[in-house]
């Protein structure tokens, strides 16, 4: 009973007791994870600080790789260092087309084409970080200039990691481009007149230097001009390319082709009046000039931004007949006159025109300055002097000289009928404009007559319509002077004023010589001799002529006194002999002209005077020299030392020595081979003198530097047989530097015949002459503004 009365205890319900497995499990479940072995729960595991150190490891490790994934998709250079560490299988493959190399691999992979590595030209501050490099080929059967360019190339220094720590630089080839010279049509085309044809000619002409273009250029890119030149008759023509190197683009574009036929390079001027320069290409020919100025513009393509725009004469922006009137006889060639009425033009519309008017003015008035220049020089003939004068429009100071005499006419008959069009072209626009200008009439019929005859000169003259009596008389009488009629008006008072080489002689034959007071015999006094002055140069009172003398037109009778008026020995028969003594003395008489004679064409005179030293067989003194009291005007500059120049000069004296030496080796004198520092040879020639002077008329001094034979032997690099080589010449010898650091007169060409005895200022002459001895004479040499030499 007890036991039934006890009530069992209520089960619990499912919902509020959980059941005995399942409280296990719920107990086990998180040592369960733990037994996974997670990195993560291992490291919540461990003490907090050691947990944060690997964590932070760890992060930075992935972001490393993630790093090199990325460099490895965009760019694989960037991580081309792991190929170090890297199996051969696995090395990453590099983005450009070629691993980078340093110069001297450069250089053997061209060797091995068959192909120079030229000198690198940098293209910024720092030649090791970028450079343009020229690669040159040999010419097959070639005598001179033999590498021509073929290719250029740039090149940057390569800034992965593992190149950059190499002791040598890296570089990437950036962009190439091939060359090939232009054709000699293209070349030879800038010397023919608009009524030649050009030869049909293929051959392609070889370049063979390239120059980076210095100072301020255009453009924030770098240009580069590839030359090369071209011999043709006396004279060198120039030719090349201009090429721009695009840094924005990294490629190299070709501007432009460029021809001098009087061989001046291209260069960058400020021409036109904004900030930017123009490239000026020099096609003058002879007295005519021909500027070819480019402006840079832009242009609307991505590869080529910008295109080289000639500046042209052909169309007018302003709706002007008198601008047009002015441009027209600026085609023909009258710069200065179209220059000066468009000054007027300018200053009528308040000193403001379009920026196309504007350069083509510019143009215009480049031109007038060098035939401004071209009039104003003193010539050494008539025809010279009347081309330069019509060139610059000067009609009435032509014909004055056209009038001086009749050997003038002659001469500039011969001149218009050889004219091809460029003298009548100027007439005929002058004329377009005042057709009334008795002076532009006068050269139209001049030009008629002698290349159509006198009677169709006439026949134009009378059918002008407004030609009054007198201009019509006037110019018919210049028309007749083209007959050889009127008198010979040379000036007799004149002072003698002649150079020449002296020789003693014993004999004279009184048939072979031309005197005043003939035929009167030519005796001597007491302690006299004869002298025979062959004549190098003289002046005849207008301007100076100089050996071989041709055309002087003698008359029939009194040739004698013809000389005598021409040489002005008429009143100044005095003529100074001078010798060198073998102590360097100078001993000069005095001796008067007796006689003239002409052989061919060769002017001598004979001279009575008293006897002094004969030095003709002594090797090592220079010849007896002959020269009127009125003749020269001796030049003598104060020497300074190369060392105070290079004060005052540092970069030029460093190119002049360089060329210096070169010569030097060239001639024989010092031994071939590598050219010695700049230290080195400041050391060597440092105490040199030279004498600094403008002897180009182009307000730049040049630099003239006299070495004596015992300068040269103490050079220490020269041998015992260039040592006594050049104490047996025994003389001074002399080189000279223009003002751009180029040699433009030397003794030292293996004539050591020809020196140069001193400099000279000539009566009626602005630019200074060297006097020059060579073999048999003496010459009078004067800088050719035209063919950019002493002559």
């Amino acid at each position: 009973m007890a036991n039934r009365s006890r009530k069992p205890k209520p089960k619990a319900s499912k919902l509020n007791q959980p059941r005995a497995g399942a409280m296990k499990r719920v107990a086990k479940k998180p040592q369960k994870k733990l037994k996974r072995g997670s990195w993560l729960s291992s490291i919540l595991a461990m003490p907090t600080a050691a947990s944060y150190a690997i964590l932070l490891s760890s992060a930075s490790l992935i972001m490393a790789f993630a790093w090199i994934s990325v460099l490895f998709i965009f760019n694989p250079d960037e991580v081309s260092w792991l190929n170090k560490i890297l199996p051969a299988w696995a090395q990453i493959p590099l983005g450009k087309h070629e691993r980078p190399q340093t110069l001297k691999q450069i250089q053997l992979d061209l060797s091995k084409k068959n192909q120079i590595f030229g000198e690198t030209l940098p293209l910024d501050r720092d030649v090791k970080t970028s450079f343009l490099l020229p690669v040159f080929q040999q010419r097959a059967n070639c005598q001179s200039d033999c590498e021509e360019v073929v290719e250029l190339r740039v090149y940057e220094r390569s800034e992965e990691l593992e190149f950059k720590s190499q002791s040598e630089s890296y570089y990437y080839l950036a962009t190439q481009l091939s060359v090939t010279g232009p054709d000699e049509s293209f070349v030879i085309s800038s010397l023919l007149d608009g009524t030649s044809e050009p030869q049909d000619i293929s051959i392609p002409l070889p370049l063979t230097e390239v120059q980076r273009f210095e100072g301020k250029t255009p453009s924030s890119g770098v240009w580069f001009d590839l030359r090369g030149k071209r011999q043709q008759g006396a004279g060198t023509i120039r030719y090349g390319y201009v090429v721009y190197y695009n840094p924005e683009r990294t490629n190299l574009l070709q501007m432009l082709f460029w021809t001098s036929p009087n061989g001046q390079l291209p260069k960058w001027q400020q021409v036109t009046g904004d900030a930017t320069k123009e490239l000026v290409v020099d096609q003058t020919v002879g007295l005519e000039p021909h500027l070819q100025v480019y402006q840079v513009k832009p242009l609307k393509l991505f590869l080529k931004p910008i295109q080289l725009e000639a500046i042209t004469l052909k169309s007018s922006t302003l709706k002007d007949s008198a601008y047009q009137s002015a441009l027209s006889i600026a085609r023909s060639g009258l710069w200065t006159p179209a220059f000066e009425w468009l000054k007027f033009i300018k200053k009528q519309r308040k000193g403001t025109l379009p920026e196309v008017a504007q350069a083509q003015m510019d143009l215009i008035r480049l031109h007038s300055q060098l035939t401004k220049t071209q009039a104003q020089k003193i010539w050494a003939s008539p025809s010279q002097e009347v081309l330069a004068d019509l060139i610059d429009g000067r009609w009435e100071k032509a014909l004055q000289v056209f009038e001086a005499s009749p050997d003038n006419a002659q001469e500039i008959a011969t001149l218009l009928k050889a004219d091809e069009k460029r003298l009548w072209n100027r007439t005929v626009a002058a004329l377009q404009v005042n057709p009334n200008r008795r002076e532009v009439q006068a050269w139209f019929a001049l030009i008629l007559a002698v290349q159509r005859g006198e009677e169709h000169a006439n026949s134009w003259l009378k059918a002008q319509p407004k030609i009054t009596k007198d201009n019509l008389a006037y110019i018919q009488g210049l028309l007749a002077r083209l007959n050889g009629k009127g008198t010979l008006q040379i000036s007799s008072t004149h002072s003698s004023q002649i150079v020449g080489t002296v020789q003693l002689i014993t004999q004279v034959t009184n048939t072979e010589w031309l005197q005043p007071n003939s035929p009167a015999d030519l005796k001597l006094t007491d302690n006299q001799v004869w002298y025979q002055v062959e004549v190098s140069a003289f002046n005849n009172g207008k301007r100076w002529l100089n050996f071989p003398f041709e055309n002087f037109n003698l008359p029939k009778t009194d040739a004698a006194k013809f000389f005598w008026k021409t040489l002005g020995i008429t009143s100044d028969p005095e003529i100074q002999i001078v010798v060198w003594l073998p102590n360097g003395e100078q001993k000069i008489t005095i001796a008067a002209i007796k006689a003239v004679q002409l052989q061919g064409k060769v002017l001598r005179l004979l001279a009575a005077g008293p006897k002094i030293p004969d030095n003709q067989n002594d090797v090592l003194q220079p010849k007896p020299l002959a020269l009127t009291n009125a003749a020269l005007e001796w030049v003598q500059p104060s020497p300074i030392t190369l060392r105070e120049l290079h004060q005052q000069n540092p970069q030029g004296v460093k190119v002049m020595l360089s060329s210096l030496w070169q010569s030097l080796q060239q001639s024989g004198e010092v031994p071939g081979g590598a050219i010695p520092s700049f230290e080195q040879m400041q050391e060597k020639l440092g105490d040199w003198p030279v004498q600094v002077i403008d002897l180009t008329n182009n307000a730049q001094p040049e630099i003239i530097l006299t070495i004596s034979p015992e300068a040269i032997a103490s050079l220490n690099q020269s041998t015992p047989e260039i040592q006594r080589k050049n104490t047996q010449q025994g003389r001074d010898r002399t080189i000279i530097f223009s003002d751009r650091n180029k040699i433009i007169y030397t003794d030292f060409t293996g004539n050591y015949l020809q020196r140069l005895s001193a400099i000279a200022k000539l009566s009626g002459v602005q630019s200074l002459a060297l006097l020059v001895e060579n073999a048999h004479n003496y010459s009078l040499r004067r800088w050719s503004e035209k063919n950019q030499r002493f002559e």
